[in-house]
């Protein structure tokens, strides 16, 4: 039965492979088995990546890629075509706070708005929408996941407006595309993290924030990147075959526990628990 999670033979691309969250996905795709494609903006990080990826013994190709352009997308999957052949797995991970973050929404400019969107929303878009037209023109089933956060699930205050806005339409674009592709045996599903961890913290003042917030959600911890691996090999191996369409929470309880997006209060945004 286990050997439905083995990615042999499988190819994904990656984008935000660079640190933290795509980083350890990455890894654990290459764990598991999988050839990965590393794309992120800084071609030092994802070098850095692929070599640990070839260090256990799996296959890496590093492309630099800025996401939130469209010709930047079509250039990562051709080039992984002309390189590789193709791929089975696209997990379109990039994302960022934008510039839109910490303002009131009287100051958020339409760059700020524009920024933000592109790089949360329409880069999911531009990586779904390039990995579909390679696995029709290849007549092969597929696999898109995409990456939301637990801002997507309530409002929030001013920490996350814009980016929470954003994710939102990442879950409502899952379930869209699931529905429009599942003829086509593409499945589409979303991993939603909550307040996670995405490197190593040594400032003090970090990590008592850190501690703070862990303390408010009800596994009473924080939780760390490497702990999203698992999921990722789920939804991209056979084992989740007959699953499109779904967001998986992964966030030690805290929306059931009825708190704010990753632990922040509603109201002003900045650390502490929903009056």
């Amino acid at each position: 039965m286990l050997d439905s999670l083995r990615m042999d033979g499988k190819r994904v691309i990656v984008t935000g492979a660079g640190r933290g969250l795509g980083r350890q996905m990455a890894l654990h795709l290459a764990d598991a088995g999988a050839d990965v494609i590393c794309a992120a903006r800084t071609q030092s990080q994802i070098a850095a990546v692929a070599t640990e990826i070839e260090a256990k013994g799996r296959q890496a190709l590093v492309i630099p890629t800025d996401v939130s352009d469209s010709s930047q997308v079509d250039a990562l999957v051709q080039q992984t075509i002309d390189e590789w052949g193709g791929f089975e797995v696209m997990l379109a991970n990039a994302g960022a706070s934008g510039p839109a973050s910490m303002k009131h929404v009287t100051e958020i400019s339409d760059e700020d708005w524009r920024e933000t969107v592109d790089i949360n929303l329409s880069s999911v878009f531009y990586s779904a929408r390039a990995a579909v037209r390679h696995f029709l023109a290849a007549e092969k089933p597929g696999n898109i996941i995409t990456v939301s956060s637990g801002t997507s699930l309530r409002g929030s205050g001013l920490q996350f407006f814009v980016d929470g806005v954003a994710k939102a339409g990442v879950i409502n674009l899952t379930q869209s595309l699931a529905i429009q592709l599942a003829r086509d045996q593409i499945r589409v599903n979303c991993i939603v993290p909550g307040f996670i961890l995405q490197q190593t913290l040594e400032d003090e003042e970090e990590i008592e924030v850190a501690r703070n917030q862990g303390s408010r959600i009800p596994i009473r911890r924080v939780g760390e990147a490497w702990e999203l691996g698992p999921l990722a090999v789920y939804l991209a191996s056979d084992a989740s075959a007959y699953m499109t369409g779904e967001a998986f929470v992964i966030d030690g309880g805290g929306l059931a526990g009825g708190l704010a997006p990753t632990g922040w209060d509603v109201q002003s945004g900045i650390g502490g628990v929903p009056s």
